[in-house]
C-alpha cells in the first residue's frame, strides 16, 4: 500500500487527491498534515511514499510557498501533476444568519465579524468578501479545514464563518451557507505528486517536463539565448516564472514547464546547448500531465 501525504483532511487537496488515486492499480492510504512542510518532510523521511503539493492556482497563480519547498527545501521530483476545480463554499452555523421573510444577502450576512480560511483561499473569493461582508475581519490559518476547525472551536453566537469544502463542512459539523463565492467560475488548481518513484494510473494523460534555469551573471541575452534553443527546435514552453534563489539580491532562477517528455528527440539536445551557454540547469521532474474529467 502506497502512503500519500496531503493537507487536510477537509481540504481541497483531499477532494484532488481522491479525484487523482480514484482509478490507482493500487490500494492508498491518504496521510493528513496540518502543515506544508510536515507533508514534504514526511515524504522526505520515508514516512510517506509521496506528497501532493497545491503549486499554482487560475485566480491567485503561483503557490510561492509550495514553490519555494520543492526548490530550496527538499529535493523530491515531480512525478505527476493534475488540475482540479475548485468550488469555494462559505461554511459556518445557520443560526447565524438572520432568517426574517424578504432580507437581502447584505443583510443576511451582516452579523458575521470573522472569516477564516487560508490566504489562497480568502483571495479568491475577495469580491464576494468585499461585496456582501466589509465588515467582516479575515483571519488566516494554514488550511482551508483549520478554517473549519475555528468556527467550530468557537461556536455559534460569535459571527464566524469560514471559506472551504463541503467536505470540511460535514467534517466538522458546519452548514453551508452560500456556495460557489469564488471570483471566477473557472476556478482551478494545479496540484503535483512528488516522490521517489513514478506513479502509474489509468487516466489520459500528457507529457511534461518542469527545470529550473540559472543564467550566468556575465552573459548579457542569456534568457534570449535560452528561450531561442526551444524556439528553433519549436518545443512549446507553457509556463516560464522568474524566482528569487535567495543567494543574492537580484539573482533569480527561471522554473519552466515544458510540453515534451525527457525522452523525447529534441528536449535533451536543448538542454544540453543551453548548459554550453553556462547555465545551470536542474530538472524537477518528467511526468504525465493528467487531465480532469468532469461527471
Amino acid at each position: 500500500m502506497k502512503r500519500f501525504a496531503l493537507l487536510g483532511p477537509g481540504t481541497f487537496s483531499e477532494e484532488a487527491a481522491r479525484y487523482l488515486l480514484d482509478n490507482g492499480k493500487e490500494s492508498v492510504e491518504l496521510v493528513h498534515h496540518r502543515l506544508i512542510s510536515d507533508v514534504f518532510l514526511s515524504t522526505v523521511n520515508g514516512e510517506t511514499d509521496y506528497s501532493i503539493i497545491p503549486v499554482e492556482n487560475t485566480i491567485e497563480g503561483s503557490v510561492s510557498l509550495h514553490l519555494d519547498w520543492l526548490v530550496h527545501e527538499v529535493n523530491l521530483p515531480i512525478q505527476a501533476e493534475w488540475v482540479f476545480p475548485i468550488t469555494m463554499n462559505l461554511i459556518g452555523f445557520k443560526e447565524e444568519l438572520p432568517l426574517l421573510p424578504g432580507d437581502s444577502l447584505d443583510e443576511k450576512l451582516r452579523g458575521m465579524t470573522t472569516v477564516a480560511s487560508h490566504p489562497t483561499a480568502l483571495a479568491q473569493c475577495r469580491q464576494f468578501l468585499r461585496a456582501q461582508m466589509p465588515q467582516a475581519d479575515l483571519h488566516e490559518t494554514g488550511t482551508t479545514a483549520e478554517g473549519a476547525h475555528f468556527v467550530k472551536d468557537n461556536g455559534p453566537g460569535k459571527g464566524y464563518a469560514a471559506v472551504g469544502t463541503k467536505s470540511a463542512a460535514r467534517l466538522h459539523g458546519l452548514d453551508i451557507l452560500f456556495e460557489q463565492i469564488q471570483d471566477h467560475n473557472n476556478n482551478f488548481t494545479r496540484f503535483v505528486l512528488v516522490g521517489a518513484e513514478p506513479v502509474h494510473l489509468d487516466k489520459p494523460n500528457e507529457q511534461k517536463t518542469s527545470i529550473l534555469v540559472t543564467l550566468p551573471e556575465d552573459f548579457p541575452g542569456a534568457l534570449h539565448q535560452v528561450l531561442s534553443a526551444f524556439a528553433w527546435r519549436r518545443i512549446n514552453l507553457i509556463k516560464i516564472e522568474s524566482r528569487p534563489t535567495k543567494k543574492m539580491l537580484g539573482s533569480y532562477y527561471f522554473y519552466i514547464d515544458i510540453e515534451a517528455p525527457m525522452d523525447s528527440v529534441l528536449l535533451p539536445a536543448a538542454l544540453a546547448e543551453i548548459e554550453a551557454l553556462g547555465c545551470q540547469v536542474r530538472v524537477m521532474g518528467s511526468y504525465p500531465s493528467y487531465t480532469y474529467i468532469g461527471s
